[in-house]
């Protein structure tokens, strides 16, 4: 009965299968849920959602399947039959029961009566309703806006429409700590430095081994030894994406021991710098760098890669200053120098086709680029970290 309910979930591109499926269902055999949408959505989820970062996926694909319902009671009332029903309820009643609703005019007559009866008293609640709305009027705003939070016809804006997860998607563009996060794939500890950090369990080991008189093991301090050149492309329709890159450098500089921070404008060329203020008159040379750091650096490029073909293929291309040779050269000396290189970039993924300079871009630097999002960036740290 929910095979359309968990196709909806992979429509949402939740990765969900049939062994969560079948969890699902056999929570629902032993009525650890019943005729109740929240308490439904609460086990569904953790039935189906291994994941955190997936929860504001299923938030949506929940609203968008169950949209209307206020209780599992109409969605029963769809999938399943009504002969079956009747069957059911039918085996449950003794010899002497059905006697007596044949003597009522049957099962249909019953089942009508009922209904009259639920009919008038819904009726009759409205009328009720209707005369206390003056009474209520002075009580507005003690639950909100409208009375929100009494009453059935005011009910509180639903959990999953709320979608208070919406921030642990992994398409959504990032904030420091998710980037430290993200970063922390990127990692290689090793024991640097003076002997400053308890060893805990070479004491314990030593001291039972001393006949039990305390025998101190200091070892030095595990240090992040992985070694990042990180630049970083400013100005121009990089300004849209300032925010996020000003949050990875803060976490990238929290995150990484050993780490050289340069910008450059659209495209690498022959010179970079590390003060914007003056890139003009304070500027490195690009050779030098290639030439100062060793090949057991990662290299991480962050750029929209968005300009005119010619700022990659031909000298000249620049749009701030004349360059000797093309963009596309220097990008194929860092290949030459460095094994690790990837791009980051802060424009949608889906967008990256319809540029030549991005495809471009792309092809240069071997198929690894990467989009600027928690997922993007995880998979860049994991292509580093090979």
């Amino acid at each position: 009965m929910l095979i359309n309910f968990f196709l909806t979930l992979r429509k949402y591109k939740l990765p969900v299968t049939i062994r969560e499926l079948m969890d699902l269902l056999l929570g629902l055999k032993h009525q650890l849920v019943y005729a109740n949408i929240d308490e439904f959505y609460l086990f569904s989820r953790t039935a189906l959602v291994k994941d955190e970062k997936n929860y504001d996926k299923f938030d949506r694909a929940f609203s968008a399947y169950f949209k209307g319902l206020e209780d599992l009671h109409g969605l029963l009332e769809s999938l399943i039959p009504d002969e079956w029903l009747r069957h059911e309820f039918e085996k449950s009643l003794t010899p002497e029961d059905l006697k007596q609703i044949e003597s009522l005019g049957g099962l249909e007559k019953l089942i009508e009566a009922f209904r009259k009866a639920k009919e008038e008293a819904e009726a009759k609640q409205g009328e009720e309703g209707k005369d206390g709305d003056e009474g209520n009027a002075e009580k507005e705003g003690q639950n909100g806006p409208g009375g929100v939070g009494k009453g059935k016809k005011n009910k509180a804006k639903k959990v999953w429409d709320e979608r208070q997860y919406k921030n642990l998607d992994d398409s959504v563009e990032l904030g420091t700590r998710n980037i430290k996060m993200a970063l922390r794939r990127l990692r290689k500890f090793a024991r640097t430095g003076a002997e400053d950090e308890l060893d805990m369990p070479n004491t314990i080991r030593s001291t039972a081994h001393n006949g039990g008189m305390l025998d101190i093991k200091m070892r030095p301090e595990r240090r992040n030894t992985v070694k990042v050149l990180l630049f970083l492309d400013i100005g121009g329709s990089m300004d849209a994406h300032v925010k996020v890159c000003e949050e990875l450098f803060s976490a990238s500089r929290t995150e990484f021991k050993h780490l050289e921070s340069f910008y450059f404008h659209n495209f690498i060329y022959e010179s970079v710098w590390k003060d914007n203020r003056r890139r003009m008159s304070e500027r490195l040379s690009t050779m030098d760098i290639l030439n100062r750091y060793g090949q057991d650096y990662k290299v991480v490029f962050v750029g929209d890669a968005t300009m005119a073909p010619y700022e990659i293929t031909h000298a000249g291309g620049s749009v701030e200053h004349w360059n000797e040779e093309p963009g596309a050269a220097w990008m194929e000396r860092f290949s030459e120098v460095y094994e690790k290189i990837i791009w980051l970039n802060p424009t949608p993924q889906e967008t990256w086709e319809y540029s030549s300079s991005v495809m471009m871009t792309q092809e240069l630097i071997g198929g690894s680029m990467y989009p600027l999002t928690i997922k993007g960036l995880e998979e860049g740290m994991g292509q580093l970290s090979k």
